[in-house]
């Protein structure tokens, strides 16, 4: 039970890293403290999981493929409405959406 707590508190942290670096890096992101990417990275994954209740496991923003990618960039295009200091245009949730994706494949945020 302990090392899920672990596990959990680790990727959200490895979250906000790759939020904060994306938005510093990404055209149309605005660039975010600790704090805020901490925040985007909770309401990331309670939209995921909303999403993923809804839909199912196939549609999720951590899923693979085209339908993963443009729900990603959805949930980060509408995260910004709820964590202050956080802005990005729709080109830059997409390019955000797609460096994440490939962020993920090296230092997944989620156990598989």
């Amino acid at each position: 039970m302990q090392n899920s707590w672990l596990g959990t508190i680790v990727r959200f942290i490895v979250a906000a890293v790759v939020l904060m670096v994306v938005s510093f890096i990404t055209p149309g992101f605005r660039g975010m403290g600790f704090g805020s990417a901490l925040l985007a990275a909770l309401v990331i994954a309670a939209v995921g999981w909303i999403i993923e209740a809804l839909f199912g496991r196939n549609v999720s923003p951590y899923g693979r493929g085209i339908v993963g990618f443009l729900v990603s960039a959805a949930v980060i295009y509408l995260a910004q409405y709820v964590v202050p200091g956080m802005s990005v245009s729709i080109l830059g949730a997409l390019i955000a959406s797609f460096i994440i994706g490939i962020v993920d494949m090296f230092v997944p945020t989620e156990l598989r």
